[in-house]
């Protein structure tokens, strides 16, 4: 028996749809697949509230999908919000703009059940060509999900570093935040980083982040690292999985592509070292050479430094655990497969 189902996922920076028939097998096939940027986390770090432009973009975008989910003629629909959301003291008026135009109610997941979902997604298709234990890697606008386990998730945990909330606390104009300071000291007030423009504005410096707030970012993901670590043991991995938007575009560049390739990006299997460079590449590259990268989707030029930073972090700190234990891991994988997959799964 197969079920006709659509996925939404509105994280921090994006929203995606995904419109699909799922049999009792677990076998899923995709019939529409789409992501808007609409950077509904703008200002939640510092503000704590959902600003009034993000909210009527990301209500817009759900409109569009409403209309491909009633014409590909879904049975079921589930709304799944992160990281942005779960921060929001105002998110009963985003609940209440997705209820009216989906006719569903959002679902605020837990980083655990996040966790969780990009797990199922990520391991569907990864399983059957790498062995396992799998940590998989969920690096949204907002948070990082670090997950690890087989056939079923071991551990996780959810840190709150993320390509939006990193740009906003480090690298925009009057962001304060020193090195050495920590994800805990951050949450409690210490960044006073601008709230990132609406789409289309201009939002980052030209040029590429300062060494000085490189070095806060670093800090920052590390403290975040030092706390994860202690939770999933991720010296026990052998395939480390990347998923969403900064992790393909990293591997878009390793790639040498010259416009984005899904087919290509998904299951792509590269050295350390050259996800090292193209994290460092686009770190260090300016905002004019960010805009001219084929690959790159305009929704991501302004983040790109800090998610490329934050997956950098990632792979040394998993690298430099399994190796102090005795392993090695040489290579990291791409999937496509991620969160979505898991919702549309769950639904069947």
């Amino acid at each position: 028996m197969t079920s006709r189902v659509a996925a939404i996922d509105c994280g921090t920076n994006s929203i995606r749809l995904l419109v699909a028939d799922v049999d009792d097998a677990g076998g899923l096939t995709e019939l529409d697949r789409r992501m808007e940027i609409v950077r509904l986390g703008q200002g939640v770090d510092r503000t704590g509230e959902l600003h009034p432009e993000a909210l009527a973009r990301t209500v817009a975008a759900t409109r569009r999908y409403a209309e491909a989910i009633e014409a590909l003629g879904a049975a079921k629909v589930r709304f799944v919000a992160t990281s942005a959301t779960r921060d929001a003291r105002n998110r009963d008026e985003f609940f209440s703009g997705v209820r009216d135009v989906l006719g569903v109610d959002v679902e605020v997941v837990s980083g655990d059940e996040e966790a969780a979902l990009s797990f199922r997604g990520a391991t569907s298709a990864v399983a059957r060509t790498h062995p396992g234990p799998f940590l998989v890697v969920d690096l949204g606008g907002g948070s990082t999900e670090l997950v690890l386990g087989e056939d079923r998730v071991d551990a996780a945990h959810s840190m709150d570093v993320g390509s939006v909330r990193l740009t906003e606390r480090h690298f925009l104009p009057g962001a304060r935040v020193e090195a050495g300071a920590t994800t805990a000291a951050v949450a409690e007030g210490s960044s006073a980083g601008a709230a990132l423009p609406p789409r289309g504005a201009v939002a980052a410096p030209e040029g590429p982040p300062t060494p000085a707030q490189v070095a806060a970012a670093r800090a920052d993901v590390r403290a975040a690292l030092d706390v994860a670590t202690r939770v999933v043991p991720v010296a026990k991995a052998r395939t480390l999985v990347g998923l969403a938007g900064s992790i393909t575009t990293v591997t878009a560049h390793a790639l040498g592509l010259t416009a984005y390739d899904r087919g290509r990006v998904g299951g792509a299997e590269l050295p350390v070292r050259t996800v090292l460079a193209s994290c460092e590449a686009l770190l260090t590259s300016s905002r004019d050479e960010r805009r001219a990268m084929g690959f790159l989707h305009p929704g991501r030029v302004d983040v790109i430094a800090a998610g490329a930073l934050v997956w950098s972090e990632v792979v040394e700190r998993v690298v430099h655990e399994v190796v102090a234990a005795g392993g090695t891991l040489t290579d990291v994988v791409t999937s496509e497969h991620d969160i979505l997959d898991g919702i549309a799964l769950s639904l069947a």
